[in-house]
């Protein structure tokens, strides 16, 4: 078990970092510019989706140009495309349940409840990748083995 906690730190930890700087700052600046918590709420979600994601497809893109090139193949877009549906298979229910409702919930309500705005998107965030990544990582393992060998 070490071993599996070990990899899926790896594997998403980074992400996970720059994510919540992302989320954050996408938040603040919304609500700054709008004075609106649906639009931060909104905005910080996604801003923490895209630098996430980017961030995982980024290091697998790269995991797969080693193994292709390591067989004496090139990265092509093939390649490309096996690497995304591979993250549409590990994040794709986990996301869409998160990221249109969940999250934006959360990030909603929390902040209101707390009486603190950056707490309250913090916990929010905290909350919500609990209910992403058991989805996610149950998807991740049963699909390790047949999606992830770019040899």
């Amino acid at each position: 078990m070490k071993r599996k906690l070990r990899e899926w730190l790896r594997r998403y930890l980074p992400a996970e970092i720059l994510s919540l700087l992302a989320t954050l700052a996408g938040a603040w600046l919304a609500l700054g510019l709008t004075h609106s918590r649906v639009t931060a709420a909104l905005a910080g979600t996604w801003a923490g989706n895209v630098l996430y994601f980017g961030t995982i497809l980024l290091t697998d893109m790269h995991r797969a140009r080693q193994q292709r090139r390591a067989a004496g193949r090139g990265y092509d877009w093939a390649t490309f495309g096996r690497n995304v549906r591979a993250l549409l298979v590990e994040f794709g229910v986990a996301e869409l349940a998160d990221s249109l409702v969940i999250r934006p919930a959360l990030m909603y309500y929390l902040p209101l409840w707390l009486g603190h705005f950056a707490g309250g998107v913090l916990l929010a965030k905290l909350l919500a990748d609990v209910t992403f990544y058991i989805p996610a990582i149950l998807s991740y393992e049963l699909s390790k083995k047949r999606l992830r060998d770019f040899r």
